[in-house]
């Protein structure tokens, strides 16, 4: 419970760089690990970057199976992100509009 208190929050800018990544980040040391032909050094596998991928697997026939998180998908959750933004700044504005011309017609003229 403690530690759940001390969880530091999330950024939307955090989020939206976390599915950029997905959408256009390389997956070439997935396809590096997948085409070795010995296994990679501990240290090596350290410095690769595997933030697209969701699953690995060996099966029992021998080999690798690797999974990748879906790149349309990171897309849309960017554009509903990015048109959730716009809508809030949107209604923001018209509510402020909407105070003004309220104000106005119940100022007395003069």
């Amino acid at each position: 419970m403690a530690q759940l208190g001390s969880a530091r929050k999330v950024s939307t800018q955090e989020v939206c760089e976390g599915y950029r990544r997905l959408a256009f980040g390389s997956i070439a040391d997935a396809l590096r690990l997948l085409t070795a032909e010995s296994p990679p050094m501990p240290e090596e596998l350290e410095r690769m970057d595997f933030f697209n991928v969701s699953d690995i697997k060996c099966p029992k026939n021998g080999g690798l199976e690797i999974k990748f998180f879906d790149r349309l998908k990171a897309l849309d959750k960017l554009a509903e992100l990015g048109t959730a933004g716009e809508d809030t700044g949107l209604q923001a504005f018209y509510q402020a509009l909407d105070k003004g011309a309220a104000q106005l017609g119940e100022t007395p003229t003069q």
